[in-house]
């Protein structure tokens, strides 16, 4: 009715074609699209030719939203609707104990990087944050191949540590999603397990190799599968009937369902507050009947649990700033605004 009111209605002939372009000229976008072409329009000279072909495009102007779209619109919190929507939730982190000499190794290796870290934040030098955040964090994760670390640009030797496992045998936090997944295998439940790292240091390949050595079915979701296909990919491994998938929390971020992994579990996080909210409630959706577990697995006393510890702060103050008071949202809502890696730099370098 007030699109009909704002004079997009259809002509004498009963057309809305008319109607439509002004609207998308309007509110919408549309690309003009000119061609240029030499012709022999002229007699004793080339004319040049123009032509226009007018294109819609994808987009709705913040006018035609607070038009038609808002006074029109409720907004709801799932939790507002009533409590049998949706099953119960739960999160909650599990602390793994590395072995004797991964912690050793992880021990020698913090105490150098750090060292180092310090002396070139001394000399004013930032270039070695995300070298020596990256490493320890990814480290305990990745032992199972020997670890170089440079200068970024001196290309100077920081440090090296050799591998603690071999390709067959499972780290504690490796051995530990086994166990679960056992577990809720037996339990009738599929997991959904993420890992963050790819390229040189890709855990996903390894994951899969010792979850199926310890007899579990598993697929393994990579960035290759086209995103206009993946929830049919996924679709088509749970008709195979996989118990695990492994992919990059990247990925599923949006737009996809996974009502089929009751159970979640994070190996690693990474730094994006938004991405790890998201993907933790892939499988938390009208539609789930049982129980959604989400569990983060983090090795005692490393980087990677000072960095979830930030993570959650960081989700309290956005769950505070948009309604939800977490129980420690207002010891947080006098943060500096630095962002995660920041802060942890700081820790480490303190």
């Amino acid at each position: 009715q007030r699109m009909v009111e704002d004079g997009f209605q259809a002509n004498g002939r009963g057309s809305l074609g008319s109607a439509a372009m002004a609207f998308m000229r309007q509110h919408g976008v549309l690309k003009d699209i000119y061609k240029e072409s030499e012709g022999d329009a002229h007699r004793t000279s080339r004319g040049k030719q123009v032509t226009v072909r007018t294109v819609k495009a994808p987009g709705f102007g913040p006018r035609g939203i607070a038009r038609y779209v808002l006074p029109f619109t409720a907004f709801l919190k799932l939790k507002d609707i009533g409590a049998d929507v949706l099953p119960p939730y739960e999160e909650r982190y599990v602390d793994v104990a590395m072995g004797p000499e991964q912690a050793e190794l992880y021990g020698q290796l913090s105490s150098t990087l750090t060292a180092e870290l310090k002396e070139a934040l001394r000399k004013g030098d930032n270039s070695l944050l995300g070298v020596v955040l990256n490493t320890l964090l990814a480290w305990p994760d990745t032992c199972f191949r020997e670890e170089v670390v440079k200068h970024p640009r001196t290309r100077s030797l920081l440090a090296f540590t050799g591998s603690v496992y071999d390709e067959s045998e499972p780290g504690p936090k490796e051995q530990a999603l086994i166990d679960l997944c056992r577990r809720e295998k037996a339990r009738g439940r599929r997991v959904l397990a993420y890992t963050v790292y790819t390229g040189m240091r890709d855990t996903s390949g390894r994951l899969k190799s010792l979850l199926e050595q310890a007899g579990l079915k598993v697929g393994v979701l990579k960035a290759s599968v086209d995103t206009s296909r993946r929830e049919d990919w996924i679709m088509e491994q749970v008709e195979r009937g996989i118990d695990v998938l492994v992919t990059n929390p990247e990925l599923v971020k949006t737009g996809l369902d996974l009502l089929d992994f009751p159970t979640i579990v994070f190996m690693q996080t990474g730094y994006n507050v938004y991405t790890l909210q998201q993907a933790a409630r892939r499988s938390w959706r009208i539609g789930q009947s049982l129980p959604v577990d989400v569990i983060f697995l983090g090795y005692a006393d490393t980087a990677q649990t000072a960095c979830l510890s930030l993570m959650a702060k960081k989700i309290a103050v956005a769950q505070s700033t948009s309604g939800d008071m977490p129980e420690t949202g207002l010891d947080v809502l006098n943060q500096d605004g630095d962002s995660i890696e920041v802060e942890l730099a700081r820790r480490l370098a303190a």
